[in-house]
């Protein structure tokens, strides 16, 4: 997340007239690196948009004096900007509405807790959900449940996550646009709680090649007049089945709006409790789409494929995109997968290398239309480049394992 620093005594001005910042904050790279896109590039000189606020600023426990309010973004010619992704989600949730529905998203997100002097965790072994690991985290993850609640972001629970100092947290489920707008706030919320308790707070899908890796869990449940239109008295009925098959149809040609990294992919293996087929079934975990089933309202359909530096907009819009697409169509899913589906998935192999996942992006116009034309070629320009950076490297393990005896 990115914006200004404004004083107290400017803010009635911006809320009226907007900040001035230039669009390239949509067009640079993790490493504010730029280049020359469509949209905006140096011919056009970069050029401004404005900033305005959206929520009413909410204090930060942690820093006293300072409020933190989330914003959207203007052209100067009074539109929406092209390249602002949570315009593509906007797109889909009017036209589920437009169809009756209101959709309903949960999010879980992964992530490390490390020492930022050595980007190692702090404490050892794995003890998931352990009482006692959580007991000793405590200082930093409490902070996080009651202070970012504080925040206004509705935290439901935290636990100890499958590897040393990973912890995940589970955001409230609300509507579709305030969940992916909860996600972004989250994730820079606990990268500065972080840095006032002396911790390197990372999203990084794998930052450890021997360890779990930091996934994207998103459940979606979609409501009509006041009741769950996924569910038929706690089980999952035929619109809900029909949601699962227009996801299991484009889950491998948007695999690149659940990463756009190398490094996202590393996660994306057997037997790591990421999916590698579009399968599905209830209430497993080596399935691409989870079916949680029980009272009326809590019957869902969760995918688990996205990392946790995935664009929550993009991702989003896609996932609804496809399961609004199944339902209209009236699509039936494959048959539920039973058993283990690295070994016997009832579906498509989905992409585990980011080259794969940019190939098929690019021949998707499925995706374009849902992302837009200049979002989409944003998008995919900045995996190529990834992709081209990393091959260009000559890495220490190479040279570790070859300089001398080649």
């Amino acid at each position: 997340m990115r914006g200004k620093r404004i004083p107290a005594s400017h803010w009635d001005h911006i809320c009226k007239s907007g900040n001035a910042l230039s669009i390239a904050l949509f067009a640079i790279d993790m490493t504010c690196d730029v280049w020359d896109t469509p949209y905006v590039n140096f011919d056009n000189g970069y050029p401004d948009m404005h900033l305005f606020p959206i929520t009413k600023p909410v204090s930060i426990p942690w820093e006293p004096g300072v409020a933190i309010a989330f914003g959207r973004a203007e052209g100067m010619d009074h539109k929406p900007v092209p390249i602002d992704p949570r315009n593509a989600l906007i797109r889909q949730v009017e036209r589920a509405e437009a169809m009756g529905f209101d959709v309903q998203v949960g999010t879980e997100l992964e992530f490390y807790l490390l020492d930022p002097e050595t980007g190692q965790p702090r404490d050892q072994g794995i003890q998931v959900y352990g009482l006692g690991r959580a007991a000793r985290m405590e200082h930093i993850v409490g902070p996080i449940r009651q202070q970012i609640n504080e925040c206004g972001i509705p935290i439901e629970q935290s636990n100890p996550e499958y590897a040393a100092g990973q912890v995940e947290v589970n955001i409230r489920y609300d509507n579709a646009l305030l969940s992916a707008d909860r996600v972004v706030m989250f994730k820079s919320l606990i990268r500065q709680l972080g840095i006032a308790h002396d911790y390197l707070a990372t999203f990084m899908p794998k930052p450890f090649y021997d360890q779990s890796g930091n996934g994207f869990h998103v459940h979606y449940s979609f409501w009509k007049d006041g009741k769950n239109a996924f569910s038929d008295g706690g089980s999952l009925n035929e619109t809900g089945r029909a949601f699962i098959a227009g996801l299991q149809k484009r889950m491998s040609e948007a695999a690149i709006t659940g990463s756009g990294t190398v490094n996202g992919f590393r996660r994306r293996a057997p037997y790591t409790f990421c999916p590698t087929s579009t399968a599905w079934g209830f209430d497993n975990r080596t399935v691409g789409i989870r079916v949680i089933e029980g009272s009326e309202s809590a019957c869902r359909v969760e995918k688990r494929d996205a990392g946790a530096d995935a664009n929550p907009y993009l991702l989003l819009a896609a996932d609804i995109a496809a399961g609004l697409d199944g339902i209209e169509q009236g699509m039936t899913p494959t048959e539920p997968t039973m058993g283990n589906a690295y070994e016997n998935p009832i579906g498509e192999p989905i992409p585990t290398d980011l080259q794969t996942a940019i190939t098929l992006a690019r021949g998707s116009e499925w995706l374009k239309d849902v992302m837009g034309e200049l979002q989409w070629e944003l998008t995919l320009q900045q995996a190529e480049r990834e992709l081209d950076f990393f091959s260009q490297q000559v890495t220490q393990v190479e040279l570790d394992r070859y300089l001398r005896t080649l």
